[in-house]
């Protein structure tokens, strides 16, 4: 019985979720499926695009992030320092 793979599981490939015998299937199914491969293709263009992102804070967020951790009191017990 051959297996369908979706769209899903293809993704799950890309980000390494699936195991040795699934990738060797989804390799598989990638050489024989036309549509598969180009979503797979466009999914990796993606992938590495999103890896490119990178925020940065502004100078007024990090200045009030660090106001407001200075009104806590460096003096408080260990244990609700976790809390």
């Amino acid at each position: 019985m051959t297996k369908t793979f979706t769209y899903d599981d293809v993704v799950r490939y890309l980000y390494a979720e699936t195991t040795e015998n699934e990738n060797e299937l989804i390799v598989e199914a990638l050489a024989l499926d036309d549509n598969l491969m180009n979503f797979y293709l466009d999914s990796l263009e993606i992938q590495t695009q999103m890896n490119k992102i990178t925020r940065t804070p502004s100078e007024k967020v990090i200045s009030e992030v660090f106001r407001y951790s200075q009104q806590f009191s460096s003096k408080r017990p260990i244990a609700l320092l976790y809390n």
